[in-house]
């Protein structure tokens, strides 16, 4: 173990978090300042988000016309997208089949509550037309009106500039260069900001330790732990077959993404480790920083195997079982089915909860079983993320080792910026 190793220090800041978190539940000024420098390290890495999607995708789609078979590519992306949320899925279906979370459940049926926000399957089509160039989105409250970016709208605005760019020519030459100068600052930024990730990691597992104490499960611990089993299966048997398959050293890839896994962890936020993943993607394993570029931010907002496979799964067979509602074999094929396409279907308004509802709405079950849930929402929510990103860089890596376009690492470690900037060097 080194201590300039970027996973060593993460994981250091894992253990510091947890010890801070213990003590900070009796001290009420440590809490808040954990909670303040987690929610600001989030807020710095989801400042540099609409840049980093923006100049990565114009400069991909521009530079993936040096690379035969682009429009394979993505097919194949899409595909090992699929392919492991399916098997994510039917994990899910499982364990929730052999553990019954929602048999005998001692839950108080009065906490049954209708969500405020529900999946639909027009979501997609609604949710990738581009309200303005920017992407933005603005909604008023109290303190007045803020603005959001749509990920998934700046992707398909990047994608029609990075086409429009290659059709025009030399004309657009100009406009390429800028980006990829543009994308390289951006980069050098984001160094800066991935270097404060052991400081953030303790802020907020420490906020976590100290927020999320397991009395809030309480008669939920079963359901709780059927979704852990459920990401543990994908994490350590899915994902390792399918790396085993492709000859991939299993051992290997964790050790390279366990930054991306334990950040996913305790920021619960697959946009907020975005650029943390494709950097790993890109450095530590030999991915094209110009299949990264569309691969990552596209599985940011769409490849999510625990948000949209195991937790739906479960969570929904938990609802029937708790309102005494038998299930079909085509019951279980509908949820295979949402599961797979429907992550895709609610990109516009990502969340597990509103994928839970578009489950339930499909398989005609009582929307007012999602607020059963609720109160285990922050717990899970870790390790939904924590799989979402892992599945999102393993999806990266699979696609390019099959398409023969994976770099050496050595290389792959110099191509972005010189190694000692670099906090995820050997």
């Amino acid at each position: 173990m080194k201590l300039n190793s970027f996973g060593v220090q993460v994981t250091i800041g894992l253990i510091v978090g947890i010890i801070l978190g213990l003590v900070a539940k009796d001290v009420a000024w440590l809490a808040g300042t954990l909670s303040w420098v987690g929610s600001t390290y989030v807020q710095l890495l989801k400042v540099m988000i609409a840049p980093l999607i923006v100049t990565a995708v114009v400069t991909s789609v521009a530079n993936l016309r040096k690379v035969t078979n682009a429009a394979r590519l993505a097919g194949q992306t899409l595909l090992w997208f699929a392919i492991t949320s399916f098997f994510s899925v039917i994990a899910g279906i499982v364990v929730a089949l052999v553990l019954k979370p929602g048999i005998n459940s001692s839950i108080d049926p009065s906490t049954a509550a209708e969500p405020s926000k529900t999946g639909s399957w027009l979501g997609f089509i609604e949710s990738i037309v581009p309200g303005n160039i920017f992407g933005l989105q603005a909604s008023a409250n109290d303190s007045g009106v803020s603005l959001s970016f749509s990920a998934l709208q700046l992707i398909v605005i990047s994608m029609a500039l990075g086409i429009a760019a290659i059709k025009a020519g030399k004309a657009a030459e100009p406009f390429i260069k800028f980006s990829e100068s543009l994308l390289a600052v951006i980069q050098v930024v984001l160094w800066w900001i991935i270097r404060l990730a052991p400081i953030g990691t303790a802020a907020l597992i420490g906020r976590a330790v100290a927020t999320y104490g397991w009395d809030a499960i309480g008669s939920l611990g079963k359901f709780v732990l059927a979704v852990y089993v459920g990401l543990a299966i994908v994490m350590f048997v899915i994902y390792p077959a399918v790396l085993a398959a492709h000859k991939i050293s299993v051992v290997d890839f964790y050790k390279k993404v366990w930054p991306v896994t334990s950040l996913g962890f305790v920021t619960r936020s697959s946009m907020g480790v975005m650029p943390v993943n494709q950097q790993i993607a890109e450095q530590k394993m030999g991915v094209p920083r110009e299949y990264a570029s569309f691969a990552i931010p596209l599985g940011a907002t769409t490849k999510m195997d625990g948000c949209a496979a195991v937790f739906p799964a479960v969570a929904a067979i938990f609802v029937a079982q708790f309102y005494g509602i038998e299930l079909s074999l085509s019951h279980y094929l509908l949820i295979i089915f949402v599961s797979v396409i429907g992550s895709a279907a609610t990109a516009g308004t990502t969340g597990a909860t509103v994928m839970l509802t578009l489950t339930l709405s499909t398989l005609g079950l009582p929307l007012a079983g999602v607020g059963l849930l609720l109160a285990t929402e922050p717990i899970v929510d870790m390790g939904r993320t924590a799989v979402n990103v892992t599945g999102q860089n393993l999806s990266a890596l699979i696609v390019a080792k099959r398409e023969g376009i994976l770099k050496d690492v050595e290389s792959a470690h110099t191509e972005l910026i010189d190694a000692d900037k670099s906090p995820v060097k050997a």
